[in-house]
């Protein structure tokens, strides 16, 4: 096989199979730009929102939250997450193997099939491919300590390639659930209405939950930041002024002819921007500043030209501290169907840095975290080995697949005391075919994005032993009468 020269992990991916690049979402799928975008500020309409929802006093204030912190990792073009990451079996879990070919399919050539010795790793609960990209990667960051605490699960469904169309992101139902943060709800590493690529469940979109957009340590501390005061004076005299603005926005408020609503959501915005303003300074959010992080993410890291460093940095920060209660860190250029199977290692090994970092600042603040990674469409070989230095011997990827797609679910239960518990026989939700392909009669999420989305939620709240208000919070979601059987998580708070 003719040798392929190797891509940097930051390079673009052009194909002559696929369209020219036209919209934000192919560019970011294509790697050609990495999720920039501008902050979102709560506006009128979100204020008045909250009152619909029978909000009935100002949130905010920096308040301590008691909710599982929960981050998505978007890997924006067709990832691969079966069989040459994390196992995939047939009806009976995640080791009753597949054909040898179904494994070629997922990228493992015969000699690396999960059957033969050395092959299966379970040093995070969950099983893996002992020599799966992701894997490595979460062990780069993570320290033993987490990978004790940690445990997961895969769920076998499939999702349209190369689309931010497939409403995989639940954050909104997140926040629904009880994920709230003490000064913002959601937050993204993108301006889109979900924080990343992938869609949100249109019923599920609340305006008031709209994510903020945090990709750097600067918008992470802009959350809290009093500008040009802060320049002028001290954080407590800052305060202070916004103080006397809270009491003559009152005093001007109480003239108005307009409708109490108003009145009080407009008071409300004073206050809780002299809230936060005493609850925090730009410096408790900025993760340059926190050793905890750098320890993990260097400063070279997080300001270095690979951007997933810093994104993953800020929202970690702010969602694992409880600052916010749900973030989305989106990252491009996974749509690595390149002829050879390097350009995938690569770009795996970085995911699963940010994973295990991520982990690893949940282990050193002594807080529980949920993370979910899932991609649009997937991958599959055609058995031809990269044989290179980074292909490590394993089969390319020559095109995009959505049969081969699955999502990953990972929990991570601080204080030494043993990893969280999944349910008997829900490592793996669904299964595969013999062949290699989900098989999309297993369940209704094994063919339905939607319904996968509320069976992340579902998930959420049983991490919280909530299930049971599941149905009432969320009429639509078509996962039928039996929930249990979407459900691998014990109750962990």
């Amino acid at each position: 096989m003719k040798k392929k020269p190797q891509l940097d992990p930051t390079a673009p991916l052009l194909y002559d199979d696929h369209e020219k690049p036209k919209t934000r979402r192919d560019f970011l799928s294509a790697g050609l730009i990495s999720g920039v975008g501008l902050t979102i500020a709560p506006g009128l309409l979100s204020m008045l929102s909250s009152k619909a929802y029978g909000q009935t006093q100002c949130s905010g204030g920096g308040s301590a939250t008691s909710s599982v912190p929960f981050l998505c990792f978007d890997m924006s073009g067709g990832a691969n997450i079966a069989g040459s990451n994390v196992l995939v079996g047939k009806q009976g879990g995640q080791l009753d193997f597949l054909s040898t070919a179904g494994y070629s399919k997922l990228g493992l050539p015969s000699d690396m099939t999960p059957d033969k010795a050395g092959q299966i790793d379970t040093s995070l609960g969950i099983a893996f491919h002992s020599d799966s990209a992701i894997l490595r990667g979460i062990k780069d960051k993570a320290s033993t300590a987490t990978m004790n605490g940690m445990n997961g699960t895969i769920i076998c469904a499939r999702s349209a390639n190369d689309t931010g169309n497939n409403p995989h992101n639940p954050m909104y139902g997140i926040a629904k659930a009880g994920g709230e943060g003490s000064i913002v709800n959601l937050i993204g590493t993108s301006s889109s209405t979900s924080g990343g690529r992938s869609a949100s469940p249109a019923t599920m979109i609340n305006p008031e939950f709209t994510p903020t957009k945090v990709d750097r340590p600067s918008d992470a501390r802009g959350l809290v930041d009093t500008g040009v005061l802060s320049e002028l004076l001290s954080p407590a005299d800052a305060n202070k002024v916004l103080k006397a603005m809270e009491n003559i926005s009152a005093n001007k408020v109480g003239k108005m002819n307009e409708q109490q609503m108003i009145k009080e959501m407009v008071n409300c915005g004073y206050i809780q921007a002299s809230q936060l303003a005493a609850a925090a300074t730009p410096d408790d959010l900025d993760p340059l500043q926190d050793p905890n992080v750098t320890s993990i993410f260097s400063a070279g890291e997080i300001n270095s030209g690979d951007t997933r460093y810093r994104k993953t940095a800020s929202v970690m920060k702010l969602v694992i501290d409880g600052r916010a209660g749900a973030g989305t860190i989106e990252v491009g250029g996974y749509d690595y169907h390149d002829s050879t199977r390097a350009t995938g290692e690569i770009r795996d090994f970085r995911m699963g840095q940010q994973i295990g970092g991520a982990m690893e600042y949940a282990q050193k603040t002594g807080n529980p975290l949920m993370v979910y990674v899932f991609s649009d469409g997937s991958v599959a070989s055609d058995g031809v080995l990269d044989n290179s230095t980074n292909g490590r011997g394993k089969g390319i990827w020559k095109g995009d697949n959505s049969s081969t797609a699955s999502v990953l679910i990972l929990v991570y239960k601080p204080g030494n005391s043993g990893r969280p518990t999944v349910l008997s026989g829900k490592q793996q939700i669904g299964f595969f075919s013999a062949a290699g392909a989900v098989d999309v009669t297993a369940n209704a999420i094994a063919n339905n994005v939607n319904s996968l989305a509320h069976a992340i939620v579902l998930n959420f709240m049983a991490l919280h032993g909530t299930q049971g208000q599941f149905a009432s919070l969320f009429p639509d979601h078509g996962l039928g009468n039996n929930l249990d059987q979407y459900i691998a998580f014990d109750q962990l708070i």
